[in-house]
């Protein structure tokens, strides 16, 4: 049965600390810990494919085949654009009924190095399309099984890879247990900044680790507006312009012919214009300093391959003061049939609230709108910057034990992302002190692995007899 629709938590603030944690360990017995190292898909389990398929009919049309291309080129890949997949299963497995703000996705690409507004280096969760109040463990599970997945792709064995995601699901539960001791202002400014990872890989990882970890935060600090304005833009006629890169990037004037372009034109200059105001009163002064210099459609991610996406080139000062802007449709949650709908006004304010919700430092460009498209149809977009300081660690290149302790970061900063919003006392008494529910999901990592293995192989086999279609980039 699919799980109860509800809110980001009851209303935990009136009851007493005692009171938040006896309803915590109540908890377990509707869903004890051990429990959600089950993972036995019933005989009717939704076809998966199906449920691609489903997604895949309003997204551009030309786009699709190249999603299922990279969903085909490995099971991990498969894994990054299947979270619709993944949402139904987990619908059907227990749940503790604690709600908190959902990642949605939080498969462990999606953690990775961001820029604060006052300029320091983050490590954060950097995804929220699918991002939704619901049951705190699904976030927990997506990671977990994650984890496994690509250890896998690496070689790890049975033994490494149970070690890794204890790791991860340990952190998590310590760090909730932590933050349930915490006053509700010292979760709120909770960070983890690049001066307390050298801290905590200092020592923990060989050489090998260390020196990918040093190359990440030195790339990161590198991924500006200006490096792309310097890697993705070239002078034409005395203009800059965003550089054409077909399919991935086709500029807007390339893409449709005159009317069409135009009306196209217009509305992501309405977009741009009209989003500002969901940003603060200083931020929307700073975005009235550029100009809209040149627009583009772009393909990003795995899962996201098909929604529409626009990068826009603005200018400020003079030609050479760049702002990215990333335009990226937000539709419904993957959540949604499972947890409930989105609250707001457009799925746009959704993934900016959420976002909001669970980073501890956001864009200071991170907003919304609903646009009337060209074609008639109304859609939701939020705005964000196209790089700002964006750093991410290579999976194949980790070995067992930098896996590990990304897997602990990953779970320390997912623990302080639901414990902004959902009851931290009640799910740490849940958790407990012990590894009941550390080893459920070893167990439910790797069952789940398998799962989307089979799962990976149903899409090669679409592919294969033709019902789907995958196009080479």
């Amino acid at each position: 049965m699919d799980a109860v629709a509800g809110g980001a938590g009851h209303d935990h603030t009136r009851l007493s600390p005692r009171e938040r944690a006896d309803r915590g360990r109540a908890a377990r017995a509707r869903a004890p810990r051990s429990s959600h190292g089950d993972f036995d898909p019933p005989t009717d389990r939704t076809d998966p494919i199906a449920i691609i398929e489903r997604q895949s009919a309003d997204r551009v049309a030309d786009l699709v085949p190249i999603r299922y291309s990279r969903m085909s080129e490995s099971p991990f890949r498969f894994y990054r654009g299947a979270a619709a997949v993944m949402a139904e299963d987990l619908a059907k497995t227990p749940v503790t009924g604690l709600y908190a703000q959902l990642c949605g996705d939080a498969h462990m690409l999606n953690f990775r190095l961001l820029a604060s507004p006052e300029r320091h280096l983050l490590f954060d969760i950097n995804d929220f399309d699918e991002t939704l109040p619901g049951p705190w463990e699904w976030d927990v599970k997506r990671l977990a099984a994650s984890m496994v997945t690509a250890a896998r792709e690496n070689g790890f064995t049975e033994a490494e890879r149970a070690r890794i995601v204890g790791a991860t699901v340990r952190s998590y539960r310590e760090r909730m247990r932590a933050f349930a001791g915490m006053g509700n202002l010292d979760v709120w400014y909770a960070k983890a900044d690049a001066d307390q990872l050298n801290a905590m890989m200092a020592g923990r990882l060989p050489g090998r680790g260390r020196k990918l970890v040093d190359r990440t935060l030195s790339k990161a600090r590198t991924r500006t507006n200006l490096q792309a304005f310097e890697t993705m833009t070239e002078v034409v006629d005395g203009e800059r312009r965003i550089a054409a890169s077909p399919p991935l990037v086709i500029r807007v004037d390339d893409l449709l012919p005159g009317v069409e372009r135009d009306r196209l034109v217009r509305t992501i200059r309405e977009l741009i214009s009209s989003y500002a105001e969901s940003l603060q009163t200083d931020r929307q002064y700073l975005l009235r300093q550029f100009a809209v210099a040149d627009m583009a459609r772009k393909v990003v991610g795995v899962g996201s391959v098909g929604t529409r996406c626009w990068i826009v080139l603005m200018l400020g000062r003079d030609g050479e003061d760049p702002l990215f802007l990333q335009a990226k449709e937000a539709g419904e949650s993957v959540l949604a049939p499972h947890a409930g709908a989105n609250r707001y006004a457009s799925e746009g304010q959704r993934v900016v609230a959420g976002q909001r919700l669970m980073q501890a430092a956001s864009d200071i460009f991170l907003g919304w709108d609903r646009v009337h498209a060209p074609d008639g149809v109304e859609r939701d977009f939020y705005v964000r910057q196209l790089r700002d300081w964006k750093g991410i660690v290579d999976p194949t290149e980790m070995v067992p034990r930098g896996m590990a302790l990304f897997g602990e970061l990953c779970g320390a900063t997912l623990a302080r992302a639901h414990a902004r919003s959902g009851d931290r006392i009640a799910i740490a008494a849940y958790l407990g002190k012990g590894d009941v529910f550390d080893r459920a999901l070893v167990r439910f990592a790797e069952s789940y692995a398998d799962q989307n293995e089979r799962d990976h192989r149903a899409l090669l086999d679409a592919v294969r007899d033709g019902r789907l279609t995958a196009a080479s980039e």
